[in-house]
């Protein structure tokens, strides 16, 4: 951050110099070249870098200024129930970017930007376990994180909070963090977190970064487990199938988080259930072509034989829509 407030602070003192540049070049007395060129050109560099500074202030007061709502005051039993559950949810959702090589324990330390085209900062993830983030983290600061994308001091954690980890019901969050709690601690020589450079809070500013979903505010109940869209759209959920395929899994345009996303709707409506099963159990399509790298096809294949084929029956359902 400190970095940041510099860089912006030099853009600043940019901008007031370009500006008593171009009243100097408007005062001009010789050559009406001089002073319309000079006031012109200095004119527009002001404007351009006022532009700057004013699109970088913009995303780093969304980064850095609070705007959460307060943590709520609860606390997770940690019953063998909710642990088992939230392991189950862990593993599908959390150990790709949390994971040590995509497996427990969720140690962290993987540096998301990596993957990102440009050169933004670093956005570590967290260790998860009680030797990381957990132990200065209430309950309620952790569902706050989860369902909101908000961190201890209530700024906005850059990935969390475009993820659509804030659908997931009450009280697959509360497994969620009860399993987080079981975890043995794992110490690490980083806890995670986000560095942001001043490219990124311009990008930020500029709206160059999907938009998270509206913050929603009200309990949220899973719908009853079974092989129907309904349920398969939850699936999706914790799975994170929305949160790179869209809302709809209608596909995402290229952005400066990445590129183009595809729709996943019409080669899927072409396999059978088993099809699509075995596709997401192997990571190997029907014809035999294995999925792209960037594709976390391991995610689905951790979910259970119900969740793959309510999910199946979710994509299906979306078909020609």
């Amino acid at each position: 951050m400190f970095g940041n407030i510099v860089a912006i602070a030099i853009l600043v003192a940019i901008v007031v110099g370009l500006a008593l540049l171009t009243r100097r070049a408007w005062r001009a007395k010789r050559g009406a070249w001089l002073k319309w060129g000079g006031a012109i050109l200095a004119g527009l560099l002001t404007l351009v870098f006022a532009l700057v500074v004013f699109v970088a202030g913009k995303g780093l007061a969304a980064m850095y200024i609070p705007t959460s709502e307060p943590a709520p005051n609860l606390k997770v039993e940690g019953t063998p129930e909710q642990v088992a559950r939230g392991k189950y949810i862990a593993y599908i959702g959390c150990a790709g970017c949390h994971g040590t090589k995509e497996e427990f324990p969720l140690a962290g330390g993987f540096d998301l930007a990596a993957d990102i085209p440009m050169p933004i900062g670093s956005l570590v993830s967290a260790n998860l376990t009680p030797g990381g983030v957990l132990k200065d983290r209430t309950d309620g600061e952790l569902f706050r994180a989860i369902r909101h994308g908000y961190g201890k001091d209530g700024t906005v954690l850059a990935l969390m909070s475009l993820m659509p980890y804030r659908q997931l019901s009450d009280d697959d969050t509360k497994a969620l963090i009860a399993f987080l709690r079981s975890q043995p601690a794992t110490q690490t020589q980083t806890l995670g977190g986000d560095n942001i450079n001043l490219l990124g809070a311009i990008l930020v500013g500029a709206g160059m970064f999907p938009a998270p979903d509206p913050v929603n505010k009200n309990p949220i109940t899973a719908p009853a487990k079974g092989v129907n869209p309904e349920y398969g759209k939850y699936v999706a959920t914790f799975g994170e199938c929305r949160g790179c395929h869209g809302p709809n899994l209608t596909g995402t345009p290229a952005s400066a988080a990445g590129d183009a996303i595809p729709d996943p709707r019409p080669i899927v409506s072409t396999w059978s259930r088993d099809q699509f099963v075995q596709t997401m159990r192997s990571g190997v399509k029907p014809t035999g072509q294995a999925f792209p790298q960037g594709m976390p096809w391991k995610n689905a294949s951790r979910m259970d034989d119900t969740d793959l084929a309510a999910l199946y029956e979710y994509i299906r359902s979306l078909a020609g829509k």
